[in-house]
């Protein structure tokens, strides 16, 4: 049963507009990022979900494609193409399950833990630069707050509760909205 979304505070005038700044502010942030990514993982010959499926095997291990594809929140085929050009970069390696003989699971090659460690270590310098001017406690309160602000919207919006895809119809007869 999907938990309704909480409905704002009667008391609390500023929700929404503080919603909206939220909104805007991490449009901008994921904007900015997204190019980022794309510019400094691309110079690796790998994209930017490359990049990620390959950091999901080397931070959680060898994994069926069903478990990568959950972790990626990307579809099966979508997955498969991915690991296929890993695979055919000698990033990533399928090898037979442990658990299933008949089942594979994918892994990271050695080659594919350096590229991930050289890409990682390049992107937490350039966040050692954006943070850099900014107090020890504010870092720390901002990196608990992008933290806190994670696990809620995966709560609200990948585990479920919120609007899904499928629970969208025309609000207004126009555009679709949630129920």
């Amino acid at each position: 049963m999907a938990r309704k979304p909480a409905q704002p505070r009667p008391d609390d005038s500023r929700l929404r507009e503080d919603a909206q700044a939220l909104h805007v502010a991490l449009s901008e942030l994921v904007r900015l990022y997204q190019f980022r990514d794309r510019d400094r993982i691309c110079c690796h010959d790998i994209s930017v979900t490359q990049c990620h499926a390959l950091e999901v095997l080397v931070e959680r291990g060898a994994q069926r494609s069903q478990e990568l594809s959950a972790g990626l929140r990307l579809d099966k085929s979508t997955t498969t193409r991915v690991v296929d050009a890993l695979v055919r970069k000698g990033y990533v390696e399928r090898t037979p399950d442990i658990e299933d003989r008949r089942a594979v699971s994918l892994r990271a090659t050695a080659a594919g833990r350096r590229l991930y460690h050289r890409i990682n270590d390049d992107l937490v310098e350039g966040q050692q630069a954006l943070i850099a001017d900014l107090p020890p406690e504010t870092r720390r309160a901002s990196i608990e707050l992008i933290h806190r602000l994670a696990r809620s919207a995966e709560a609200r919006f990948v585990a479920g509760s919120g609007c899904a895809p499928a629970a969208c119809e025309p609000s207004d007869g126009a555009s679709p909205g949630c129920r």
